[in-house]
């Protein structure tokens, strides 16, 4: 469907959960695949592997919500120090403040007396949100959310990170381990396409990346099974 002249289909306020989504999704489905694989590797039954993998998405997705959670908040704190700073300027000298604003925009191409008029509109109807806005960078778009960056980490690492936890569970005792790598790496190409499609980049190369990062680290788990499998 066509959008209308001057409506563009911007996606920047996906930047969020998007973030959140897709690093949840891919550490799920990378190192609950790699888990299962290594533990396969080392000659585990089926029990030992399912056990070791269902762990694995539980722990996984309750450090993916904890991780979120703690690193959006301390950057939500970071803002509200700014804000709070930005606030107190504003009170202590309102026209100072002000000339700082016009000068931003000076600076950005604006004509002097028109950058001056658009800071005192602006100053007029929301001081803080001006300065917030054009002078530190915060806007509510970018603002953080800690509980929805851990909410949706959590969900979509437990998504992803079933993937390969029923493959190795359904798969057949011979073929379990290239099975569920396949599974795994058409999940990450799946995933990097759709995060590169709702991102406006181009699929192609987001699912390379993730591919081949993946299986790296798929790689490096199934020769460490197999060397802790012979040891012991």
């Amino acid at each position: 469907m066509a959008h209308p002249i001057g409506a563009e289909h911007h996606r920047s306020h996906r930047s969020g959960w998007l973030r959140a989504a897709v690093l949840g999704a891919n550490d799920g489905i990378v190192s609950t695949a790699s888990l299962v694989v290594g533990v396969a590797a080392a000659g585990a039954d089926r029990a030992a592997v399912v056990t070791a993998g269902v762990a694995g998405l539980v722990a996984g997705a309750m450090s993916m919500a904890a991780g979120e959670y703690v690193s959006v908040s301390s950057q939500r704190d970071t803002e509200q120090a700014d804000m709070t700073i930005e606030a107190a300027a504003i009170e202590q000298d309102r026209m100072a403040e002000l000339r700082e604003l016009a000068r931003i925009y000076e600076d950005r191409g604006v004509e002097p007396g028109l950058a001056r008029l658009v800071a005192e509109q602006l100053m007029a109807k929301d001081p803080l949100g001006a300065h917030m806005r054009d002078e530190i960078g915060i806007t509510e778009v970018a603002s953080a959310r800690p509980l929805q960056a851990a909410g949706t980490s959590a969900a979509a690492f437990t998504v992803g990170a079933a993937l390969p936890v029923l493959a190795i569970s359904l798969a057949p005792a011979a073929v379990r381990v290239p099975v569920t790598v396949a599974v795994a790496l058409v999940a990450l190409v799946v995933l990097g396409a759709v995060g590169a499609h709702l991102g406006g980049a181009r699929w192609q190369r987001a699912s390379l990346r993730v591919v081949v990062w993946s299986s790296l680290a798929m790689g490096a788990t199934y020769l460490i099974g197999r060397l802790v499998g012979t040891q012991v």
